[in-house]
């Protein structure tokens, strides 16, 4: 039997960690729930969950180090949570790897819409191309396994890639050379619901660019003023053509 989607929310709000944990498991979801940093770490010794929504501001420490810390080592999917609404609010949370990020006051319906669109980010089958499936992508030294979503180094390191890091990656892998807009990169990505210019897609392509080392050199992704951006990498697949 498959175990429905396990969400850990973190809020030190006792009455908004309440309410989500109930509505939240109304709509199918294991919730389990903590008021801190600590107990979120505690929390985490038992086990990986599927999804956390993260409070940015909480007693023992910030959300946003949190966020940035795990990043190093996992690529658990992590929607944030905070109060402020300013644009460079979000895009911060963005730069540090958050998968999401929802202003408070919100409407729980929204949260949960979020989750099952990041859960299905990070793990829906569907999202590979047929001419993707059981391929094997070589780039500059790293292979990207489809079928396992692995990205690993020439030391067969394997790079914890966020979902929506590999769904832009695999996106230009299937397209080397192509130039591919910023409404381009979302639709084929299926990612956020937001316009074409929102920064968040410049954010996501600069955190795979420093998880590829081309932080700065611009020798992998190019950007093309008012064009959008190109891989510009030679690419192998598995028993194939360079592309």
């Amino acid at each position: 039997m498959v175990q429905s989607p396990h969400v850990l929310v973190v809020d030190d709000d006792e009455e908004i960690r309440t309410l989500l944990g109930r509505y939240l498991t109304t709509q199918g979801f294991r919730v389990s729930l903590a008021a801190s940093l600590g107990q979120l770490r505690t929390r985490l010794e038992g086990g990986r969950p599927d999804l956390i929504v993260l409070d940015v501001m909480l007693p023992d420490g910030s959300g946003v180090d949190f966020c940035r810390d795990v990043r190093a080592t996992s690529s658990v999917p992590i929607i944030l949570l905070t109060a402020l609404k300013e644009d460079v609010d979000r895009i911060i949370g963005l730069e540090i790897g958050a998968d999401d990020y929802i202003g408070k006051p919100f409407n729980p319906r929204e949260l949960a819409a979020r989750i099952r669109a990041v859960l299905r980010r990070a793990g829906e089958p569907a999202r590979e191309t047929p001419s993707s499936a059981g391929r094997l992508y070589r780039f500059a030294g790293f292979v990207v396994d489809v079928d396992a979503r692995r990205i690993a180094d020439a030391s067969d390191e394997e790079l914890p890639f966020t979902a929506a890091e590999f769904d832009l990656l695999l996106a230009f892998l299937e397209r080397p050379g192509r130039v591919l807009s910023r409404q381009q990169i979302l639709e084929i990505t299926r990612g956020r619901d937001l316009g074409a210019f929102d920064r968040s897609v410049d954010v996501l392509v600069s955190r795979v660019r420093r998880k590829l080392g081309d932080a700065g050199t611009f020798q992998i992704l190019k950007t093309l003023r008012h064009g959008g951006y190109q891989f510009t990498a030679r690419v192998e697949t598995e028993g194939g053509e360079a592309k």
